[in-house]
């Protein structure tokens, strides 16, 4: 017989039940009580927070050298990006005069004087990080960018003779005449605008009288189009290491050779930054294909927002300038060193210096897949969950490539987002279409800054005979999806591939992404029934696994969450752990502050954008965020939810941003085979054991670098060494079992 519970023991239980209670209660009113008005950050300075995470990579003495200076060459090419998007949309809205503040309370004026303040401090700090460590680190490890005002005589012959046989004949300089509008000139590339003195002939305005004369005395100013056909980057002569010198500089160098008979006053390098948020009306488009090309065309004469000019410009120079392409004193950005420092991305790839680069981590093959016979037998045996760039995604492209020759291969479903320039799976697709399967291709034509490549590979299967739909009208089709039919004696079988990144092999090898390879059944009837709606604009029919944006995905995701709270609030443990590259949902994240205040742990890894503020007392104490920079650029999307124990896990196409649950097609895909959900476990509970490379989010929006503790645990690399580990136990394992071999019935 079991003892009875003493009056004491009682009276704990009882005094534990009304604490219990009482926290419950306590919860329940926090959650419903209304959110603080502050509680978002704007958008555009948590991206330049991102921004100066990358920075810092190229400031770090402990990396490899030319590592610190692709690094440098990221923050250019990101900054790049900004400008052209972002300030560019925040410009067109300064000019239709709204008065719309973002979820953080900030004007369309306020955040342009921020941003602009920020722009101009990373860029500063840009450049003294080239000048005074890069720089002289380079030309020590004898990688040196001449100075040819410098070493004139070591390399003045040299110099002259490039330019007179590559450059010279090439450039062309033009004109500038004040009644005639300023050169259409390309954005991000980079121009010499020359001063002239005015020639020997005096332009006169003669008075009333014949004996009145004013001289006007005017400087002459042309430009010269660098353009792309020349290398920016051009390798001199040495007797050690690596020298070059840019193109610009060899211009500007022999700047007279352009104007015989006249003298040069001034010679700048220039480089401006068009507005590229320039989107389709799709309501007036009546063919998709015509109206991107036209944005492309607008894009091209779209109007300049940043103008970077070599400091030491005189006035008269910068004032021809800012007036011709219409710029206020924010738009404008003296460059003390090169323009457009994304050059050193070339700087990196320079052959030999093995040393002043990371470490090989050759990418893995999977041990589930075996090279010696097909993928749809390696899929057959069960799921596979790939983890990039740490495993190869050659068994992707294997994939499509095997279906396009397999004769029991019925058809390929694919939707297309962004793709490699020759892109091997592009190929296979019109290989699959030409030997008569039914090849149907979602490619999206609206991808920004793909939109030229994605209509060139529409236009080349189309003629293939793929059957090629230019997306969606209103949306981007964002999600990672192949579906191949293949006839099987079980029947028709339905082999997909699921991702977070795109079908790009080159991106594959930088970015961290993951793959699912399966052919479950339900998840097939899934698939098909998702591609189905997109292409043929069908009524929107219920999925039993996959969850699709705009339809169901956000839905899934705040029910997820709610669930998390309601259990929370009756005392069960209740966690949330999440890897994306943005957060930005104003809806989502009130969900997670109301999940907080119930108690919810919430461990989130955010790239880049966060908007939700971490940390803060009665809104969000249990939420914690970090962020990752290291070698490979994190795209993943991984979450998980405890849902009472039983932990659902998923990977998605779609981070959560408006316009990724809103405006494009996504997707959400539970992963439940017990292999591949152990893996992603362990993938995404690693991210948030490092404390080398991992920043920690403050509640003012600011980021502080995680101060090691103990042993120091760098994840991107516990990742690679623990799937090395894996795979060569797995193969070792596979080496000492006896297997017999057994025929084959079809």
């Amino acid at each position: 017989m079991s003892a009875k519970p003493t009056s004491s023991g009682s009276s704990k239980s009882k005094t534990a039940s009304k604490r219990k209670a009482a926290t419950e209660k306590k919860k329940a009113k926090a959650s419903s009580q209304p959110l603080p008005a502050d509680r978002f950050i704007n958008r555009e300075l948590s991206w330049l927070e991102f921004n100066e995470r990358v920075l810092n990579q190229a400031a770090d003495v402990s990396l490899p050298l030319l590592e610190r200076a692709k690094f440098l060459a990221i923050t250019s090419s990101n900054l790049d990006e900004f400008v052209m998007v972002r300030i560019g949309s925040l410009k067109m809205q300064y000019a239709q005069n709204t008065m719309l503040r973002d979820a953080s309370g900030m004007t369309v004026s306020e955040q342009l004087e921020a941003v602009s303040s920020r722009c101009h401090d990373i860029v500063a700090r840009q450049y003294e990080l080239y000048r005074s460590s890069l720089e002289p680190m380079l030309r020590d490890a004898s990688i040196e960018h001449i100075q040819l005002s410098e070493n004139s005589e070591a390399y003045a012959e040299a110099a002259e003779t490039r330019f007179h046989n590559d450059v010279l004949p090439v450039l062309s300089p033009q004109a500038i005449f004040n009644e005639r509008p300023f050169p259409l000139l390309p954005g991000l590339s980079i121009h010499v605008c020359v001063r002239l003195k005015p020639d020997a002939k005096t332009a006169a305005i003669v008075g009333p009288n014949d004996s009145d004369v004013v001289d006007v005395i005017e400087d002459d100013f042309a430009v010269i189009p660098l353009g792309r056909v020349l290398p920016r980057v051009m390798p001199m002569p040495t007797g050690r290491g690596h020298a070059y010198v840019l193109l610009e500089e060899l211009v500007c160098h022999h700047i007279e050779s352009f104007f015989p008979g006249r003298t040069v006053e001034e010679c700048v390098c220039f480089r401006i930054t068009r507005n590229a948020d320039v989107e389709l009306r799709e309501d007036g488009a009546a063919d998709l294909m015509n109206g991107m090309e036209d944005v492309l065309e607008s894009r091209r004469q779209s109007r300049p927002v940043r103008l970077e000019y070599t400091s030491g410009a005189s006035d008269a120079m910068l004032a021809f300038l800012s007036e011709k392409l219409q710029l206020k004193s924010q738009d404008l950005y003296p460059i003390a060193g090169p323009l457009d420092l994304t050059y050193l991305f070339g700087v990196h790839g320079i052959e030999g210096f093995d040393g002043l680069r990371d470490e090989a981590w050759p990418a893995q093959r999977n041990p589930n897949i075996d090279p010696a016979e097909t993928m749809f037998e390696s899929i057959s045996r069960g799921d596979i969950l790939l983890v990039h760039p740490y495993e190869q995604f050659d068994p992707v492209v294997r994939l499509i490539e095997e279906a396009s020759s397999d004769a029991n291969v019925l058809a390929i479903k694919q939707v297309l987002y962004r793709t490699s320039r020759n892109s091997p799976i592009v190929a296979a697709l019109m290989r699959a279409a030409e030997r008569g399967k039914y090849v149907s291709v979602i490619v999206e034509l609206k991808a920004r800054f793909d939109e030229a490549r994605n209509i060139e590979w529409a236009r080349e299967m189309e003629q293939a005979g793929v059957q090629v739909i230019y997306g969606i009208r209103g949306l981007k089709t964002h999600a990672k999806v192949c579906i191949i039919v293949r006839r099987e004696t079980r029947g028709i079988v339905r082999y997909m591939h699921f991702g977070t990144g795109n079908y790009n092999e080159a991106t594959a090898n930088l970015y961290g992404d993951v793959s699912l390879l399966t052919c479950n059944d339900e998840f097939g009837s899934d698939a098909t029934t998702f591609f189905t709606c997109v292409t043929g604009a069908s009524q929107p029919q219920n999925m039993q696994h996959l969850s699709a944006a705009p339809l169901t995905l956000r839905q899934r995701i705040l029910d997820l969450i709610d669930g998390e709270t309601r259990r929370s609030q009756q005392g069960q443990r209740a966690e949330i752990i999440a890897k994306l590259n943005a957060l930005v949902d104003s809806t989502i994240i009130d969900a997670l502050y109301r999940a907080s205040q119930s108690g919810v742990i919430i461990k989130l890894n955010i790239r880049g954008v966060c908007c939700l503020k971490p940390g803060v007392k009665g809104l969000s104490e249990t939420i914690s965020v970090v962020s990752i920079i290291d070698r490979y650029l994190e795209h993943a999307r991984i979450i998980q939810f405890r849902h009472g124990g039983d932990n659902q896990l998923f990977i998605s196409s779609a981070d959560w941003m408006p316009r990724n649950l809103d405006r494009r097609v996504e997707l959400l895909v539970p992963v439940e085979d017990e292999a591949c959900r152990a893996k992603l476990r362990d993938t995404l509970r690693t991210y948030f054991k490092d404390n080398t490379n991992t920043w920690v989010m403050t509640s003012t929006g600011g980021y502080e670098r995680k101060t090691t503790t103990g042993e120091p645990f760098r994840a991107q690399k516990a990742i690679f060494d623990r799937i090395v580990k894996t795979n060569q136990s797995i193969r070792q394992n596979q080496q000492t079992r006896f297997e017999t071999h057994q025929p084959k019935r079809d």
